[in-house]
């Protein structure tokens, strides 16, 4: 079922000199934006296998060209509505150029959403040493240097793929929802589930953070995907939260190669 998540404002019928389709399929979902120039107009999440609400969007907008990235093979049903595009669509992969140096030695293994959050965040924040933290499916850590230059990163499982990796790996293990009471110390399964999981990702975040301060103090945070969580008052200052980073990365690199 398609899920609108993001409605930014009604769109002019003036401006319509650079309208692109930005589709960004994960391991969970498929979000799909449309932006006129630099900004969000619309964003919908669906299925990763199937792009149902793509007409739709085509339909109502007009497009004129788009990107897509994926972290898993594009289904036949997908690759079959593609073809049907009246625009040019640019599957974006390790040989796309991109505005950045990519230094990563296996260039061909990375994820494409991993590239485009760093991308974005470099054109937010130029000049400075970043780091690109992206709390979805997978939690991931991107480092970016002053010079532009991509080093990087960590992998590390999302805040739901844990609580599904202690229920299918631990026999008496319930799976519990996120929401809900998370004591420091849980008083009984559920809390200890829920505060191990949620608190043990806040740990390890904030180590990444102070480890890379320590190297670069001028650091900048970039935080991205679904998941929210807290951090103490000195790290917030440096944090900056955008939801929608890695569609803006794609955006960034459809017209980077449209120029």
């Amino acid at each position: 079922m398609t899920k609108p998540i993001y409605f930014l404002r009604y769109f002019a019928a003036e401006k319509r000199t650079n309208v692109n389709l930005v589709i960004d399929i994960g391991n969970t979902v498929a979000k799909l934006a449309v932006f006129d120039g630099d900004e969000v107009v619309e964003v919908l999440r669906g299925s990763n296998h199937s792009l149902d609400c793509l007409t739709m969007l085509c339909n109502k907008y007009p497009i004129e060209r788009g990107i897509i990235a994926s972290v898993i093979t594009l289904s036949n049903t997908i690759r079959r509505q593609l073809a049907k595009l009246h625009f040019q669509m640019l599957e974006l992969t390790w040989q796309t150029p991109v505005p950045i140096q990519n230094k990563y030695r296996s260039p061909q293994t990375l994820g494409m959403d991993r590239l485009a959050a760093v991308v974005e965040a470099n054109y937010l924040a130029p000049g400075k040493n970043l780091l690109v933290i992206d709390a979805g499916t997978a939690l991931t850590y991107e480092f970016i240097d002053a010079d532009g230059c991509y080093w990087g990163g960590n992998i590390s499982p999302g805040i739901y793929t844990r609580f599904k990796a202690l229920n299918a790996c631990c026999d008496k293990l319930p799976l519990i929802e996120r929401n809900g009471d998370t004591p420091d110390f849980g008083y009984n399964t559920e809390t200890a589930i829920r505060a191990g999981v949620i608190k043990g990702m806040e740990f390890e975040i904030t180590g990444y953070i102070q480890l890379m301060q320590k190297k670069y103090p001028d650091l900048f945070v970039f935080l991205t995907g679904g998941d929210k969580f807290s951090f103490d008052t000195n790290l917030k200052s440096i944090i900056f939260a955008d939801r929608f980073l890695v569609l803006k990365g794609l955006n960034r690199i459809l017209n980077y190669n449209v120029k």
